[in-house]
């Protein structure tokens, strides 16, 4: 992020509030570190109110500092949207889009919706950004990120949701599976079965099933378990199961290799899969664009996994005459 629109003490402050740290501010300022530490007291003084605590391990924003720090990250944003509209000027088409996304989106879904965007906006130019659900957010906070994209639990202040949808965990597994007859699975069945699940505390889909299992007093053995739901895939044999969501393996769906079931636990249904951006900024014109383009490729999505769902319905039983 540049910042060159503001004062001093302010470029100093946004970069404390980066980094955590004030030598790591001033390295990358290429200043001493007195005359960081110096700004950054002028700027408390002038305002009457901390802005950081001061730790033994680096600087954390008070609550005034977040604020501030909320405030100058979306002027320097929308600063540099309008320099970038005048040096465009009369090429609407022109324009950089930086998303960030979860794992389990970027196998399948962000590419294709990447790609067919492009395809009707030639000179967009992408940046996608894989990380934690966490790091997601830390990118749209710290203005790196425009759009972002992961399943959430719970709301997250200083971001604005721009869309929003009920995004279940799904048990997944091969179609000979003997859960695979049913329309929806229970936590007690499928905790019977080898189990590959995300990294503890690392995904929603993990901490949503532990969740499940601790209220219903129930524990299970996970044959493997990874970060990176991709490795995990490969790895399935009837009578595995993976948890994860219906876009990560929408495609491994749509091929027939394998089948997704519901849980009817009402646990493992309270996740949503949210668009991301940051709260009081203005996107720009093309990121609203694909902002609209990636909702309804959800939603698009949304219509496939009811229509199967409808279809693997069993038929209600005839009445005999």
């Amino acid at each position: 992020m540049t910042t060159p629109l503001l004062s001093i003490p302010m470029r100093y402050f946004l970069e404390v509030a980066r980094s955590g740290s004030v030598n790591q501010a001033a390295a990358r300022l290429f200043v001493a570190s007195s005359a960081v530490s110096r700004q950054i007291t002028k700027l408390e003084e002038s305002l009457g109110t901390p802005l950081f605590e001061r730790r033994a391990r680096g600087m954390a924003l008070t609550a005034a500092g977040e604020r501030l720090a909320a405030h100058l990250r979306n002027a320097v944003l929308d600063a540099g949207q309008v320099i970038d509209q005048v040096r465009n000027l009369g090429d609407e088409r022109a324009g950089r889009i930086r998303a960030a996304c979860t794992e389990g989106f970027a196998g399948s879904l962000m590419p294709v919706v990447m790609r067919t965007f492009e395809l009707t906006h030639a000179r967009s130019q992408f940046e996608l950004h894989v990380g934690a659900p966490d790091e997601v957010s830390a990118l749209l906070v710290r203005g790196e990120a425009d759009i972002g994209l992961k399943y959430v639990v719970a709301p997250e202040p200083g971001l604005r949701i721009e869309h929003s949808a009920v995004a279940p965990v799904f048990a997944v597994m091969c179609p000979d599976h003997p859960l695979a007859r049913q329309r929806v699975v229970t936590v007690a069945e499928v905790v019977r079965y080898p189990l590959a699940v995300g990294s503890r505390g690392g995904t929603t889909t993990r901490q949503l099933f532990d969740l499940a299992c601790s209220e219903q007093g129930l524990q299970y053995r996970a044959n493997f378990v990874s970060n990176y739901s991709a490795a995990l895939l490969p790895l399935m044999r009837s009578p595995d199961i993976v948890l994860a969501g219906h876009h990560t393996v929408l495609h491994l769906i749509d091929a027939g290799t394998l089948v997704a079931r519901p849980f009817a636990d009402a646990q493992l249904q309270q996740r949503r899969l949210q668009v991301l951006s940051l709260e009081g900024r203005t996107l720009p014109p093309l990121a609203q664009a694909f902002v609209q383009h990636l909702v309804g490729a959800i939603a698009s999505t949304g219509r496939r996994k009811l229509g199967r769902a409808q279809a693997a319905r069993p038929e209600p039983a005839q009445m005999p005459r």
